[in-house]
């Protein structure tokens, strides 16, 4: 019987979701939602074999395959790390690994002042609201000396500024950079002592008053320093 002439047309029917493709949806929800945020451990094996009623190897197949991709990392007798957000995030920090961290600082300067400079153009009320409230947050964990904490703050702050940009693409390649610049900094910070720490007081200034010459040249004396 010949085929009929439409059936080159026709595609498989789709195959259900496996159950392992599942727990990696799941497990990678709780990394970009920030359930599980970066440098965190995650539950052990048992505990979420517990927790998602699933077979152990299907548990140690998703985390293996979120390893292989670059969100986890597997460190033998210590437990499951965060270590990005997205994989693509993953990908960036093994893709600069080796580059200077000048060239890397370079690359995010000129990044985050086209960020600044285009937030002074485009921001809302609720993106200041959101910069002065980071910004508070921020400088109380310089303080407190609590260094990831201060990380995480300030990852946030840099990334509301280029989010006050309105630019989805920019926000998105500044993003998957992040943890790049992370490891940059913790490697660059001293001693956190109260009153040292590097001031960005004067980029949620110049976004305020729309002066986008004055971010884009702030947001680069920024990165500059080493806090």
């Amino acid at each position: 019987m010949n085929p009929s002439p439409h059936s080159a047309d026709r595609l498989p029917q789709p195959r259900r979701e496996s159950l392992v493709e599942q727990v990696i949806e799941q497990f990678r929800s709780r990394v970009t939602q920030g359930y599980w945020p970066v440098g965190h451990r995650i539950p052990t094996e048992q505990a979420l074999v517990e927790q998602l009623g699933v077979a152990r190897n299907t548990v140690r197949e998703a985390v293996r395959a979120l390893a292989n991709n670059g969100l986890l990392d597997i460190r033998q007798g210590s437990g499951t790390y965060v270590i990005a957000t997205s994989e693509l995030a993953g990908v960036m920090q093994r893709r600069f690994a080796q580059d200077s961290s000048d060239d890397v600082t370079e690359l995010l300067r000129e990044l985050a002042a086209s960020g600044a400079r285009l937030a002074a153009q485009r921001r809302t009320d609720t993106d200041l609201e959101r910069l002065e409230h980071l910004l508070e947050q921020r400088d109380e964990a310089w303080d407190r000396g609590e260094l990831e904490t201060y990380l995480e703050a300030d990852a946030q702050f840099h990334r509301a500024v280029v989010a006050a940009s309105h630019n989805a693409s920019l926000v998105s390649l500044y993003a998957d950079l992040d943890e790049v610049w992370r490891s940059i900094l913790r490697r660059r910070i001293g001693a956190m002592q109260p009153g040292t720490r590097r001031p960005h007081e004067d980029i949620v200034e110049a976004i305020r008053l729309r002066d986008g010459a004055a971010a884009d040249a702030r947001a680069r004396a920024d990165l500059m320093g080493d806090s």
